[in-house]
């Protein structure tokens, strides 16, 4: 694995990039960074170049101005540099909860360079029938987030969305000595993103709307995939919507709203199949 910086507007884009094949760019969503698709990656790099990063204001992605609310079509344009930077034409890409906004936006936006997008429970809440009690649950984390600080909010948030927290993640604690160094390092630098997602991310991430005639309009072909084990929760939901109103079925993956991690070879043959598939 090969790790590197690019320079996007007002901010330094850290990535990581392994294998041969066609690009598949990875988007982290909320607070988390390339580190979480380590084994997800392993397992897809003998198909796939596989590129992942940190969101700009996240873990190594560090500012050049001070951090602002975050914008979907701010990230969707740094995906479409790194895609541009390291591609030779559209990209196969995945994005997961707020990552997987994030593409739907470049795919809407960039459609000549994505090739396939795979949304993973997107939460695209004001696509909700009725979002009203979405958003005020949103609310009530920010008040957990004011009141005690960005740990419990996360351990909150996470509960909110049928998320088991990994063993010793740190999220309220410290990371545990006895997690392998690597996983550490991720969830040490995730602890520390999440003021940056509760003062600066959640709210105007909630707000997002895709824009659902250029994705039926756009050249990529889009999958929206949902967690086996998510099934009733707010993510799962947003993701059966955003399917609705783009007149497919959403794919069953392994797993939770995180399923990527602890089935990461499972989820990593249902990602392989969805994109050559199509």
């Amino acid at each position: 694995m090969k790790s590197s910086f690019l320079k996007a507007r007002e901010a330094q884009l850290y990535y990581e990039v392994q294998g041969s094949g066609p690009l598949l760019l990875l988007i982290p969503g909320g607070p988390t960074d390339a580190g979480v698709f380590a084994e997800l990656s392993r397992h897809l790099a003998d198909r796939y170049t596989v590129v992942a990063y940190d969101p700009r204001g996240n873990s190594r992605s560090t500012l050049d101005s001070p951090p602002e609310e975050q914008r979907v079509d701010l990230h969707a344009d740094d995906a479409a540099r790194l895609i541009d930077e390291l591609g030779d034409g559209p990209a196969y890409v995945f994005g997961t909860s707020g990552g997987a906004q994030i593409g739907l936006d470049l795919a809407a936006r960039h459609p000549q360079r994505v090739r396939v997008l795979v949304a993973h429970e997107p939460p695209c809440i004001m696509l909700l029938d009725d979002p009203a009690k979405v958003l005020s649950n949103n609310r009530q984390l920010y008040e957990i987030y004011r009141r005690q600080g960005p740990g419990g909010a996360m351990q909150s948030f996470m509960a909110m969305n049928g998320m088991a927290a990994p063993p010793q993640s740190g999220f309220g604690t410290q990371p545990a000595p006895a997690m392998p160094p690597a996983a550490t390092a991720t969830f040490a630098r995730i602890h520390k993103n999440l003021d940056h997602f509760f003062r600066h991310g959640l709210g105007p991430l909630s707000m997002y709307r895709p824009d659902i005639q250029a994705l039926r309009a756009s050249s990529p072909h889009i999958i929206v995939a949902v967690g086996r084990e998510s099934a009733g929760h707010t993510a799962h939901r947003t993701g059966v919507a955003l399917a609705a109103q783009l007149r497919i079925q959403p794919l069953v993956f392994p797993g939770d709203h995180g399923g990527y991690g602890p089935h990461a070879a499972e989820f990593a043959e249902a990602l392989h199949a969805a994109l050559r598939g199509n």
